[in-house]
């Protein structure tokens, strides 16, 4: 799987490596092309994962203020909801796509 943004890869891999949560796939931090991620001030926590840390996104000098998050430290009981642990891992909004 691969997520794109301007037909640029930024994150890969396979989709067993990925975990997907209220509809979004979450990819390993080992799946992230790290140059196009910058991490974001912008602050919000998730009731039930927990303190959330959004990135902003550049591609070809054009950056997306918040397009992808993790949850780092993750809430008692969230990856028990889940199934299985996601800490760190990062999913996308908007411009970016994730497809085969």
């Amino acid at each position: 799987m691969k997520a794109l943004l301007n037909d640029v890869v930024i994150a890969e891999a396979t989709e067993d490596q990925l975990v997907k949560i209220e509809g979004n796939w979450y990819f390993p931090p080992s799946a992230l092309n790290d140059e196009f991620f910058t991490k974001s001030p912008t602050p919000y926590v998730c009731p039930w994962k927990g303190e959330c840390q959004y990135f902003t996104l550049t591609v070809d000098g054009q950056a997306f203020p918040d397009r992808a998050w993790s949850y780092p430290n993750l809430r008692p009981g969230a990856v028990e909801r889940v199934g299985t642990d996601f800490a760190n891992y990062v999913a996308f909004w908007k411009e970016v796509t994730v497809e085969e």
